[in-house]
């Protein structure tokens, strides 16, 4: 004898299927998002801070040679790429081990302006790339302060004074 199942037919699903799909699907999304390179180099971890002047950008690139990281503007947007290059050689009580590694990596950031190439300045030091990318003026000028006043707008309060008036109106011709 067989027992009715509550999760059989066409038109019902599985909940443990469904949530085992969701949990695929998360876990896929996370690792596509996750800033691997060619050789399974990861991306450098970035920083991004804005002040009233300029946009400042670290980025942690340790083991990076200064010579082999290339930095540009491209329209709205600054690209980092580089490659990194590991070679370590041991040679102990009759031991020879050599080993290799390398990738390349590029980075995007996105900027709210098209900076001119004499806005940047790059520096690096200690594995770690600095750069500030000034603000244009226009950019400045167009930012304005807001003042936020406490309570609610007058318009709104008219508006529910006029609505309580019409229920208390309502009520009474009932």
């Amino acid at each position: 004898m067989r027992f009715p199942s509550l999760w059989t037919g066409p038109d019902i699903a599985d909940p443990f299927r469904i949530m085992r799909r969701e949990i695929d699907e998360l876990f896929s999304d996370f690792a596509q998002r996750m800033p691997v390179t060619e050789g399974g180099l990861r991306a450098p971890a970035i920083n991004v801070a804005e002040t009233d002047g300029q946009i400042e950008i670290t980025a942690e690139l340790p083991g990076v040679a200064q010579k082999d990281i290339k930095l540009a503007i491209e329209g709205k947007r600054v690209v980092l790429t580089g490659e990194k290059k590991q070679e370590t050689k041991k040679e102990e009580k009759g031991w020879h081990v050599m080993e290799r590694s390398f990738g390349s990596f590029r980075r995007e950031i996105d900027l709210p302006f098209e900076p001119p190439a004499d806005a940047v300045e790059a520096s690096f030091e200690n594995g770690v790339l600095y750069l500030s990318v000034k603000k244009p003026a226009a950019l400045k000028q167009q930012q304005k302060t807001i003042e936020i006043k406490a309570g609610a707008p007058k318009a709104q309060i008219a508006q529910g004074q006029a609505g309580e008036q019409s229920g208390k109106q309502g009520g009474k011709a009932a």
